[in-house]
C-alpha cells in the first residue's frame, strides 16, 4: 500500500476522475491502469474496480497494454510523459479508455522535475491536439470534461489557475474487427 498525504489539490483530482470513470463504468470491471502502482488506483480498487498496473516502459514497446478480457484502460495523468502516447493508444486492446491529460497553458510553461527524468512533461496538450491522437489511434471520444486546477497562492498565476482548465478527461470506445 502506497502512503502518501495527499494535497487538497490531489484530494479533488482524484474525487473527479472517479465519478468520471463512474458516470459510465461502475464498478466491478476489470481495468487495467496504465503506469506503475499509484494512489488512484489504489482509490479505484477501494470502491470495487479489478486494478491492474503496467511495468516498464511504456514508449519501448508498449506491449503491456495488450491483455484481453478487460473492460477498460485508463490513462490517468501518464499520455503526458510517453515520447510516443501514439503507438500506446495503437496498442491497447480493451474496448473502452479513459484517460486525462494536462492541458497547455499559455502563461505557463511545460511541467518538468530537473531532479526526476520520468517526472516531466513530453507533451502538454490542447483539446483538439488530444483529440486528434485517439482519432488517429482508432478511438471514437463518447465523453469530454475540462477542470480546473486547486493551486492555492499568491500572484496572478494561481488566480489563473482557478479559472482556466488545466486538465482534459475523456472516455473514448474502439469496437476491434480483427
Amino acid at each position: 500500500m502506497l502512503q502518501q498525504k495527499l494535497t487538497p489539490t490531489l484530494e479533488r483530482r482524484f474525487v473527479r476522475t472517479l465519478d468520471f470513470l463512474q458516470e459510465s463504468m461502475p464498478a466491478p470491471a476489470r481495468i487495467l491502469d496504465l503506469g506503475g502502482p499509484n494512489l488512484l488506483a489504489e482509490r479505484m480498487r477501494a470502491v470495487g474496480y479489478e486494478v491492474s498496473n503496467t511495468e516498464g516502459d511504456l514508449d519501448d514497446p508498449p506491449s503491456g497494454v495488450r491483455q484481453s478480457g478487460l473492460d477498460a484502460v485508463t490513462a490517468f495523468e501518464i499520455l503526458e510523459h510517453l515520447v510516443a502516447p501514439l503507438n500506446v493508444l495503437r496498442a491497447i486492446e480493451a474496448p473502452r479508455l479513459f484517460a486525462t491529460v494536462p492541458l497547455r497553458l499559455w502563461f505557463a510553461t511545460a511541467y518538468r522535475n530537473p531532479n526526476d527524468p520520468l517526472d516531466q512533461h513530453f507533451h502538454e496538450f490542447e483539446d483538439w491536439q488530444f483529440d486528434w491522437l485517439l482519432e488517429r489511434a482508432g478511438w471514437t471520444i463518447v465523453r469530454r470534461a475540462k477542470w480546473t486546477s486547486t493551486f492555492f497562492g499568491i500572484g496572478l498565476r494561481p488566480l489563473l489557475r482557478t479559472v482556466t482548465p488545466r486538465l482534459y478527461a475523456v472516455e473514448a470506445v474502439r469496437w476491434r474487427d480483427d
